[in-house]
C-alpha cells in the first residue's frame, strides 16, 4: 500500500497535476474534460482513480500531485465509503490545503442516500473544503471546473503570495460565517 505524499517529488515548471478520486468514472471524465477545455496560463494534467492506493509499480513515473479532489455522489452510499477508505492512503500533509471534497448530485436531494452531516464532518475532520455541485448540468460543470482550476493554480504555487495552506484556511473561515 503506497501512501501519497505531496512533496516527495519536484514540481514541474509552469504545470500542475490534479487527481480526481471517485466511484463515478463518467462524471470524473466529464469534469476532467471541462477543466481541460478552460483557458489557463499553465499546463495541467488530470489523473483519474476510482479509489486509492494507486498502483505502486508506476510510482516512479507519476508526477507530483498538487491537488486531490475526492468526489462523493450524494445518491450513492458506496461513494462515501470509497472516499473514506481512500483517505487512509493519503499522507496527513496533503490536508494542509491540497485536498477538497466535491459532492455531486445535490440537485436531487430527494434521492439522497448519504447523511449530509457525515459529509460536513468529513470536511471538518480533514480540515478540507467541501464543494457542492450538480455535474450533470453543463453550466454548473463549467463553473465547478473553473473553481477547481483556481484552486489547482494556488496549490501548485502559481499565485504569488498565496499558499495552499492560507487558501484552505480562507475557504474554511468563509464557510463558517
Amino acid at each position: 500500500m503506497a501512501l501519497l505524499w505531496p512533496f516527495n517529488k519536484l514540481p514541474a515548471l509552469n504545470s500542475a497535476v490534479s487527481l480526481l478520486v471517485g466511484s463515478d468514472e463518467g462524471l470524473q471524465r466529464q469534469l476532467a474534460e471541462a477543466m481541460l477545455r478552460e483557458k489557463k496560463d499553465f499546463r495541467i494534467s488530470i489523473h483519474l482513480a476510482t479509489s486509492l492506493p494507486l498502483p505502486s509499480e508506476r510510482d516512479h513515473l507519476r508526477p507530483r500531485i498538487d491537488l486531490i479532489v475526492f468526489m462523493i455522489d450524494i445518491k450513492n452510499k458506496y461513494s462515501l465509503k470509497n472516499v473514506e477508505a481512500s483517505l487512509a492512503h493519503v499522507d496527513a500533509s496533503f490536508f494542509l490545503g491540497k485536498v477538497c471534497f466535491l459532492v455531486t448530485g445535490v440537485g436531487r436531494v430527494n434521492y439522497c442516500s448519504i447523511d449530509m452531516n457525515a459529509i460536513w464532518k468529513l470536511g471538518e475532520v480533514y480540515c478540507s473544503p467541501v464543494l457542492f455541485c450538480e455535474l450533470e448540468l453543463e453550466g454548473i460543470r463549467v463553473a465547478t471546473a473553473q473553481r477547481l482550476l483556481r484552486m489547482l493554480r494556488i496549490c501548485a504555487g502559481h499565485v504569488p503570495g498565496v499558499s495552499s495552506l492560507s487558501f484552505g484556511s480562507l475557504m474554511r473561515s468563509s464557510a463558517d460565517d
